[in-house]
């Protein structure tokens, strides 16, 4: 396949940023100012100009991680947003020694909370839209993209949204996915998993996911979805970065 676009900046220690379903610009505009002192390298997934589309239009995780691969040759702090943790989280677990630091954010990895109504509700939604696109039920539709911080009024979706729909649909669910966390938490890598306190089910997946990782945890609410733009995050990320910069 051919390879995917990084846009880097900055100067220092490298930090591989990974976005979910919103674009790069989206995502990690909040972060930018990082690269006074490190040297953000901004990756687009297939699908994202100006990288290549995916392998037959279809959004897939699996993919993401042979992408990530050779990225973590020069063993960068990785932070990764929603579906693209799922990827990021695959091609640590399969070189743990090429990533310094991994930073998650509201990952959808529902199986790690089995048997929870809200968690399971939020999968249902998920995978409806994957499976459906625009044709989605209107109701769940907007209800999901309001979960996933798109700006959604009552009105007709806004053409970049429904864009985003469209990328979205036919993508490999995110229940298949099964990164191989104990490989990441025996190898050490220092890890934050962060959310914005909007979501209940997302809270507790956080929490989880926390848990078997062994990791810090950190709640920052005020902007959704989009952790990166909430109040404080730049900052704590900038400390969990510096503590574990060897």
């Amino acid at each position: 396949m051919s390879e995917i676009a990084v846009v880097r900046d900055g100067s220092g220690p490298e930090v591989l940023f990974v976005h979910g379903g919103a674009g790069p610009r989206t995502t990690w505009g909040p972060v930018a100012p990082l690269a006074g002192r490190w040297a953000p390298a901004y990756v687009h997934r297939r699908g994202y100009p100006p990288s290549p589309p995916p392998p037959q239009g279809r959004q897939d995780f699996a993919v993401d991680a042979l992408d990530l691969a050779p990225l973590l040759v020069g063993r960068p702090h990785v932070v990764a947003h929603s579906y693209g943790a799922l990827g990021a989280l695959i091609a640590a677990a399969a070189a743990p020694g090429g990533v310094r630091s991994l930073t998650l954010i509201e990952p959808p990895l529902n199986y790690l909370v089995p048997d929870d109504p809200e968690v399971a509700r939020l999968e249902r939604l998920g995978d409806t839209v994957l499976t459906h696109g625009m044709d989605t039920d209107p109701a769940a539709l907007r209800e999901f993209l309001r979960l996933t911080g798109a700006p959604v009024g009552d009105g007709p979706l806004p053409e970049g949204v429904a864009a985003g729909v469209r990328r979205a649909h036919g993508g490999r669910p995110t229940g298949e996915a099964r990164p191989q966390l104990d490989a990441i938490r025996a190898a050490g890598i220092p890890v934050l998993v962060a959310s914005g306190g909007h979501s209940a089910a997302l809270e507790r997946i956080c929490d989880a996911l926390a848990a078997v990782l062994g990791g810090e945890r950190g709640v920052y609410p005020g902007a959704g979805h989009f952790v990166a733009a909430a109040p404080g995050f730049t900052e704590r990320l900038e400390t969990f970065l510096r503590t574990n910069d060897t």
